[in-house]
């Protein structure tokens, strides 16, 4: 099933690819690069467990990672191509089980209509493997984007999106998204954007009823269960003797299943600076506000959310090139998170030296 989702996902822009190779463009011109990582890690929380002052404390391990990734660009006379994949995969020492093997992979397919206008296809897969949280998450979309000049873009999407969690399957829903990004460039180093994206996700399970003496009806609830997801905020980037950036996101997840409508608010930062000996400092912050209006019910789609995105957390990274190719890197993040209404809590750190290699 998951197969012939990524298949379809990518078929309009395979069909692209073959219309070009079989000589129906001009020629094209192309460029693309190679990244390689390796790095040894510890990991304070290696079974990314929630606790609270009765159970015991989060376990340490050992663990080794490799990322590999490329991109590349196919440029036209009036079209454009851009792809990406990447592969990673981490093995633990002792947590054998939360060894992961994740790949993802993006194209974009885009032909210009003017001199401002243009449209397009996308289409995007990530897969991961192993571990307690393994899912894939599939799209596709087509777009208008509106780019008077080197200031101003615009792009309007509109596509589909499929959720495969294999842990838990009545959390995999599928549905359709639309979506805005707006960009403004005040000059080279300012800029501003705005973004927005719906999305209606349809359950194959009927939703949760409300439990009797919480208010409202209770009692089993026909149909299925169907949510709507709404993410929107705004970012500034500034590009100078050191790059910033600051965003602001909200999300809205409502649903008609009981204990899965949450709410929050995220900022974030990030910065990167030049040091002496041609070390690079890069530093990374955010911190949310959840709200759940029914509680917290721990499902596991709310357990994934706040996993991937829904902690607070700080990291660091410290790069230093070797040789034109070649860099060696230190790295230190930590998570963490508090459940509303009870007493857990989620803490993780993670401690990293490795090298990359460009290409």
């Amino acid at each position: 099933m998951v197969r012939g989702a990524v298949a379809r996902s990518f078929a309009p822009l395979l069909l692209v690819l073959a219309m070009l190779a079989a000589g129906r463009a001009p020629a094209a011109e192309w460029e693309g690069a190679l990244r390689g990582s390796a790095r040894l890690l510890l990991d304070t929380n290696a079974p990314r467990d929630y606790s609270d002052r009765t159970t015991r404390g989060p376990e340490r391990d050992f663990a080794f990672s490799l990322l590999g990734a490329a991109e590349g660009r196919g440029s036209f006379e009036r079209a454009q191509l851009v792809g990406r994949y990447e592969l990673g995969a981490r093995k633990y020492v002792l947590y054998q089980e939360e060894d992961t093997l994740v790949q993802s992979g993006a194209m974009e397919a885009s032909h210009a209509l003017g001199t401002s206008l243009g449209i397009g296809l996308e289409g995007h897969a990530k897969d991961r493997r192993g571990g307690s949280r393994s899912y894939s998450d599939l799209g596709t979309t087509a777009f208008l984007e509106y780019a008077p000049d080197v200031r101003l873009a615009l792009r309007v999407r509109a596509g589909a999106r499929r959720f495969v969690y294999r842990p838990a399957p009545t959390a995999n829903f599928g549905g359709p998204e639309v979506g805005v990004l707006g960009r403004y460039r005040f000059d080279r180093r300012h800029s501003l954007s705005v973004f927005g994206d719906w999305n209606a996700r349809r359950f194959g399970t009927a939703p949760r009823a409300r439990p009797p003496g919480t208010g409202g009806s209770s009692g089993l609830l026909p149909g299925r269960r169907q949510d709507g997801a709404l993410t929107a905020g705004a970012s500034y980037t500034y590009r100078g003797p050191v790059a910033l950036g600051l965003t602001y996101a909200f999300q809205e997840l409502s649903s008609n299943s009981y204990g899965e409508t949450l709410r929050r608010h995220r900022v974030s930062a990030n910065a990167g600076v030049r040091l002496p000996w041609r070390v690079t400092l890069l530093a990374q912050g955010s911190l949310g506000l959840t709200q759940y209006p029914d509680g917290i019910y721990l499902s596991p789609e709310i357990i994934l959310v706040e996993e991937d995105e829904g902690q607070n957390s700080l990291s660091a990274k410290l790069a230093r090139p070797l040789t034109d190719t070649l860099d060696l890197e230190a790295s230190w993040g930590i998570w963490s998170t508090r459940l509303p209404r009870n007493a857990l809590t989620y803490t993780r750190q993670v401690f990293s030296v490795g090298f990359t290699w460009r290409y």
